[in-house]
């Protein structure tokens, strides 16, 4: 068993990693009898004016913040420089500074922080780009396991490295861990397939039962101390599929389906997760939350159809705990495309998919995507409020909903 110490006596801190088979899946959840309510939104709590983000998420009664912690690929990114201590959190290289500000305003909030490690930077894969997954897994190991020892709940951050703005001490702890996001769609993890032979190999399963035990060991590996034990409560979720997949590889821009994926990822060696992801979007803005995909589409997993992708998950890994870490209905106005549906039709809609995922005893989270429009009418307009903060009738819905 190989175990790793990271010592910072400056800081009057010790951690300890050791390998993830002591860190079995503590939280193979069975049945739940709850539903945690949030929202996905990193461009409003992330980017922006913290303060009155937090304002409006506590006014919202969110229980719950998805946003994503970039590895690479993006200004925001952790590691856009190569570490020379990779497991150490407090390496130069690292830039933690935004991800500490939201760590804290969460804390303080008294709302859930869940980090999706996302993205590639160019110095782990070649510079083949973001969505590749890097040449080396073991470098993905690593930054999990430093990023989890940072927000371990119990890890002082060396003098110079933080804001003092924010405080000092300890950093908060972050528990909910997502791998990647959306692996079956070509624009978070690329290449969909590969010609292995005379067969055409499911190469983002293949990469991504690889992200999945990376992220999984990464964060189970670290120790409060050799004596105490592990972080108690850690969870990570794997999949964080998409709702469809064309499963076309010769197509220009192939997908693959949730169910698909799901066995292919289990075949090429995806060992153990916590939790299963899942985002049950509707195809268009006239379906409903109870509609159940039919025909060619009948491998679509929406929340009508979700006890299809529960139940596989069931038969590869055994009874778990699903997060639905987004969902929405995007409005007309102001999107007239198929995907818009009236303000009082997201409002209704809304009702009826927490009032289903509530009564599913394996789901447990449920992440509304977002809480205000997206500006371009190309990307997302699901928001409970409008570009401008004109509050749509969700909003109070939302506010309304049964938490858990």
């Amino acid at each position: 068993m190989r175990t790793r110490i990271i010592r910072a006596a400056a800081i009057g801190f010790l951690l300890a990693g050791l390998a993830a088979s002591s860190a079995t899946a503590k939280h193979s959840s069975t049945k739940t009898s709850h539903l945690l309510v949030g929202i996905n939104d990193e461009a409003f709590s992330l980017y922006g004016n913290p303060a009155a983000a937090f304002e409006t998420l506590r006014s919202l009664n969110t229980q719950v913040l998805r946003v994503n912690l970039y590895w690479g690929g993006t200004k925001w990114a952790v590691a856009n420089k190569k570490p020379s201590n990779p497991t150490n959190p407090g390496d130069p290289a690292y830039n933690w500074a935004l991800y500490d500000r939201i760590a804290r305003y969460a804390h303080d909030s008294g709302i859930q922080l869940m980090f999706s490690i996302l993205f590639t930077p160019a110095w782990a894969n070649g510079g083949a780009g973001r969505n590749h997954a890097p040449t080396s897994f073991k470098a993905l190991h690593d930054f999990a396991y430093a990023a989890a020892v940072r927000y371990s709940g119990f890890y002082n951050a060396p003098a110079g490295q933080i804001d003092p703005t924010l405080g000092s001490g300890t950093l908060p702890g972050v528990t909910m861990w997502t791998a990647w996001n959306e692996p079956n769609n070509p624009i978070w993890l690329t290449p969909q397939y590969k010609r292995v032979g005379n067969t055409w190999r499911v190469q983002s399963a293949y990469d991504y039962a690889r992200i999945c035990n990376a992220v999984f060991d990464g964060v189970h590996s670290v120790l409060i101390s050799p004596q105490r034990g592990p972080v108690p409560d850690e969870q990570v979720a794997c999949g964080v599929t998409g709702p469809k997949g064309n499963d076309a590889p010769r197509s220009n821009r192939p997908s693959v389906d949730p169910l698909t994926f799901l066995s292919a990822a289990h075949k090429f060696g995806m060992k153990q997760f916590d939790v299963y992801a899942h985002h049950p979007y509707a195809a268009a803005g006239n379906e409903p939350p109870g509609f159940v995909p039919q025909g060619k589409n009948r491998r679509r997993i929406q929340l009508g159809n979700i006890n299809l992708l529960i139940n596989q998950v069931n038969r590869l890994y055994g009874p778990k705990n699903f997060w639905i870490t987004e969902y929405g209905y995007e409005t007309n106005p102001p999107d007239k495309t198929i995907m818009g549906t009236s303000w009082s039709k997201q409002a209704l809609y809304m009702k009826q998919a927490y009032a289903i995922a509530r009564a599913n005893p394996r789901i447990s989270m449920m992440l509304w995507f977002l809480v205000r429009d997206m500006p371009q009418i190309g990307s997302w307009q699901s928001g409970l409020a409008t570009v401008k903060g004109v509050q749509k009738p969700a909003w109070n819905v939302f506010k309304g909903l049964p938490r858990g």
